[in-house]
C-alpha cells in the first residue's frame, strides 16, 4: 500500500566528528550552513559576470560582496530576533549573538540590505535602484538557497494536509508543532524564488539595453513578497504570538514591500514615459 505522503527524515547534519575528535571534537557541518554559503557563491559568479558586461571593475564587486554577505547575516539575525521573539532576546541580548541557535529572518535581511547598499551606492557614486536592480537577481538565488537548507533542518513548515505531495516531517525542528502530513511549505516557496530568478535574469539579458531604472528591483519586491503572503497562509506559526491573528507577521511585513515595489515601479515607468516623450 502506498503511502499518501512523503516522509522526510533527513539529518540537517552532513557529517559530524566525535566528540572526543583533537580540539573540533563535536563540530559538525550542516546542509543550512552549505546551501547558505552557496547562495553567496553563486551571487558573487552572476554579479561578476553582469559586472563584466557592463565594464565594472572586479574591486566593485569585492566590496559589494563585503557589504552583502555582513548585511544579509546582521539584518536577518535582527529581523527574526526583533520582529519574532523581541521580549525573548531584549531581556537577554547576548542570545542574538548565538546565532549557531538558530533564527534568521528573510524581512530583516532585506531591510539590512537595503540600508547597506545604500551607503555602497554614496561610495560607488552609482544611483541606489541601478544597485538593487542588479542585486537582486542574487537575492533571489539565494532565497531558493535558503528555504532549501529550512527544509533540510525540517523548520518553517507547513499545515496539516492531505495533499498526495505531503511532507511527514518524521524530526520536525520544533516538536512541538506535533506530527501529521504537512504542507512542504519551504519546497514552495524555494521553488517560487527560483522561478522568479529565472524570470529576473532573463529579462536582465533579453531587455539589456532597454532596461528602465528599478525596473527589476520593483519586479523582486511584488513578486518575491506576493508569494511569500499567499504561502504563508500554508505555514505553522512560527512564534506563539501570531496564534489566532488574521495575518501572520510574515505577512504583515511583506505588504509594505509589495507596496514599495508596485509604487516604484509606476513611479520609473512615468518618468521614462516623459523622457521619452521629450
Amino acid at each position: 500500500m502506498l503511502l499518501d505522503y512523503i516522509v522526510w527524515n533527513i539529518r540537517p547534519e552532513i557529517f559530524s566528528l566525535p566528540d572526543d575528535f583533537p580540539l573540533i571534537g563535536g563540530f559538525s557541518v550542516r546542509w543550512y550552513g552549505l546551501l547558505f554559503a552557496m547562495s553567496f557563491i553563486f551571487g558573487y559568479l552572476i554579479i561578476q559576470k553582469m559586472f563584466k558586461k557592463e565594464g565594472i571593475p572586479i574591486k566593485v564587486l569585492d566590496d559589494l560582496s563585503t557589504y552583502m554577505i555582513i548585511s544579509t547575516i546582521v539584518g536577518a539575525r535582527l529581523g527574526h530576533c526583533l520582529f519574532y521573539e523581541p521580549g525573548i532576546y531584549l531581556s537577554d541580548p547576548i542570545r542574538i549573538l548565538k546565532i549557531w541557535e538558530g533564527g534568521l529572518a528573510s524581512h530583516g535581511a532585506a531591510i539590512g540590505i537595503i540600508i547597506a547598499l545604500y551607503y555602497f551606492s554614496r561610495q560607488t557614486k552609482k544611483p541606489m535602484l541601478w544597485v538593487l536592480d542588479r542585486i537582486v537577481l542574487t537575492v533571489a538565488l539565494a532565497g531558493f538557497f535558503i528555504r532549501m537548507g529550512n527544509l533540510m533542518n525540517s523548520e518553517i513548515i507547513g499545515k496539516i494536509t492531505d495533499v498526495p505531495w505531503a511532507f511527514y516531517f518524521s524530526n520536525p525542528y520544533d516538536p512541538s508543532v506535533g506530527m501529521g502530513p504537512r504542507h512542504p511549505s519551504q519546497l514552495y516557496e524555494s521553488l517560487s524564488y527560483l522561478c522568479i530568478f529565472i524570470f529576473l535574469i532573463t529579462y536582465y539579458y533579453r531587455r539589456f539595453e532597454k532596461l528602465i531604472l528599478g525596473e527589476l528591483f520593483s519586479f523582486f519586491l511584488i513578486l518575491v513578497f506576493g508569494v511569500r503572503f499567499f504561502i504563508e497562509f500554508l505555514k505553522e506559526d512560527q512564534v506563539g504570538f501570531e496564534a489566532g491573528m488574521s495575518l501572520n507577521m510574515g505577512q504583515l511585513l511583506s505588504i509594505p514591500f509589495v507596496l514599495i515595489g508596485a509604487f516604484t515601479l509606476i513611479r520609473q515607468y512615468r518618468k521614462a514615459k516623459l523622457s521619452t516623450a521629450k
